[in-house]
C-alpha cells in the first residue's frame, strides 16, 4: 500500500496496549479520571458487576456516537435529531452508490446510538452510580473537508484498519471463533494498512475511483462496527444479575443486531475498484463463492456450544470469558483511537477489567 499515514510518535502504541495485561495501576491515572472507574461497591441496588457492565457499554455508546457522528456530518442527514455539519455531496453520492437511502440510514444509526449514550448514563444515575464522561478525550482533529464540524472528537475515522472477517464469518456453515477459529479477510486490503473512510480534505474527493474507495471502507466500516456491538452485548447480558439490566441489553443489544444486518447488506454493494493513489483493492466478493457471497445475509447455521451438536443459525462471537476486553480491543485494533494519550488507554483498561471481573448473581470487583 503506498499510502499509509502513521500514528504520532506522542500517541500510545495500539500494539503495546493489545499486548499489556489489562490491569493498569492506579498510579498510571490522574485523580480526576479515577471517579469514573466502578468500584466494589453496590449502587443503588445494582450489583458492582452489574454497574461495571453497564459502564462499559455507556463509553462504548459514547464512542459509537462520536464516530457516527462524523459519518453524519458528511454524508448523513443534518436536523433538529442529529445536529452538526453540512453534508458533503460528493461523499454523499459515493456512499450512495452502496444504497440510495443511506444517508437516512446513517442519520437513523447515528440518532441510536446517542440514545444509547444518554440513557445508559442516566440509568447509572438514577441508581446512585457515576456516569461515564469522556469530554476531556475530545481532542482529536476533524476531518477537513467541506461539511464536517470543526471539533474535537473521541475517535479517529482517516486511518482505519478494517477486519472484514466478520463477513465470512456470518457465511462459514463450520467455523466459529468462539471455538478458536479464524475466518479469512474478504477485503483483506482493508485488514492490511491504514485508509481513510471520510475524506480528510477536500483533495480526497478526486480522483473518483479514490472517493469511492472511501466510501466502500465505510460500508464495511459501518458493519465491523454494529457486528461488534451485536455481539458484545449478547456476551455481556450472560454476566448481569438484576432483571432490569439484563432487559436493558437485551433491548438495546438487539437494535445493534438491525443496524448489523441492514449494513452487512449494503456493505455487498460496494463497486469492485483499485484505488489508483494507494492500490487497495475491493474484489468482486460474488467472485469466490458462498463464503463473500454478496446476498447471503442470513446468519449461516454453524457450530454452536459442541461441535456435536447440531450447526445453528447465531449471533457469533458470544462466548462470554473476555468480551469487554474484545470488543474495546477490536476498536483499538481498528484504529479508532490513534492519537489519544495513554490516560485515554489506562481508563479503558479500568473499565474492561472491571466488566470482565463482573458476574451473574452479584460477583465482580
Amino acid at each position: 500500500m503506498k499510502e499509509r499515514v502513521k500514528p504520532s510518535k506522542s500517541s500510545i502504541s495500539r500494539r503495546s496496549f493489545l499486548g499489556k495485561s489489562l490491569a493498569v495501576g492506579a498510579g498510571t491515572i490522574g485523580a480526576g479520571l479515577l471517579a469514573n472507574v466502578p468500584t466494589a461497591r453496590a449502587s443503588g441496588g445494582l450489583t458492582a458487576g452489574d454497574e461495571a457492565i453497564l459502564r462499559l457499554l455507556a463509553a462504548a455508546e459514547l464512542i459509537e456516537a462520536d464516530l457516527w457522528q462524523q459519518y453524519n456530518e458528511l454524508a448523513g442527514i443534518q436536523d433538529a435529531e442529529v445536529p452538526g455539519g453540512t453534508g458533503n455531496p460528493a461523499y454523499t453520492a459515493a456512499i450512495e452508490v452502496l444504497d440510495g437511502d443511506m444517508a437516512q440510514y446513517i442519520h437513523d444509526n447515528t440518532d441510536d446510538e446517542i440514545t444509547h449514550a444518554a440513557f445508559l448514563n442516566t440509568y447509572l444515575a438514577s441508581k446512585g452510580a457515576e456516569p461515564v464522561n469522556l469530554d476531556q478525550f475530545r481532542t482529536l482533529p476533524s476531518s477537513q473537508a467541506t461539511g464536517a464540524q470543526q471539533i474535537g472528537r473521541l475517535t479517529n475515522l482517516m486511518q482505519l484498519t478494517v477486519d472484514t472477517s466478520f463477513w465470512t464469518r456470518y457465511r462459514s456453515d463450520s467455523l466459529n471463533p468462539d471455538f478458536g477459529d479464524t475466518l479469512p479477510q474478504a477485503v483483506p486490503g482493508l485488514a492490511a494498512g491504514q485508509f481513510p473512510a471520510i475524506p480528510r480534505n477536500d483533495g480526497d474527493l478526486t480522483p473518483p475511483d479514490h472517493l469511492q474507495a472511501i466510501a466502500n471502507t465505510a460500508g464495511f466500516h459501518f458493519a465491523w462496527i454494529e457486528q461488534a456491538g451485536t455481539s458484545v452485548y449478547a456476551s455481556l447480558a450472560q454476566r448481569v444479575t438484576h432483571n432490569e439490566v439484563l432487559r436493558i441489553l437485551l433491548s438495546i443489544g438487539g437494535t445493534e443486531i438491525m443496524h448489523f444486518q441492514t449494513w452487512q447488506d449494503k456493505a455487498g454493494n460496494a463497486p469492485p475498484l483499485t484505488d489508483p493513489t494507494n492500490g487497495l483493492v475491493f474484489p468482486d466478493l460474488n467472485a469466490d463463492g458462498e463464503l463473500t457471497q454478496t446476498n447471503l445475509i442470513m446468519p449461516e447455521p454453524t457450530i454452536f456450544l459442541n461441535r456435536t451438536f447440531p450447526i445453528c443459525s447465531i449471533i457469533r462471537p458470544t462466548e462470554t470469558d473476555g468480551a469487554a476486553a474484545r470488543a474495546i480491543n477490536g476498536f483499538i485494533a481498528d484504529g479508532l483511537f490513534i492519537g489519544q494519550p495513554p490516560a485515554f488507554f489506562a481508563l479503558l483498561s479500568q473499565l474492561i477489567e472491571a466488566a470482565d471481573h463482573a458476574r451473574h448473581g452479584g460477583g465482580g470487583r
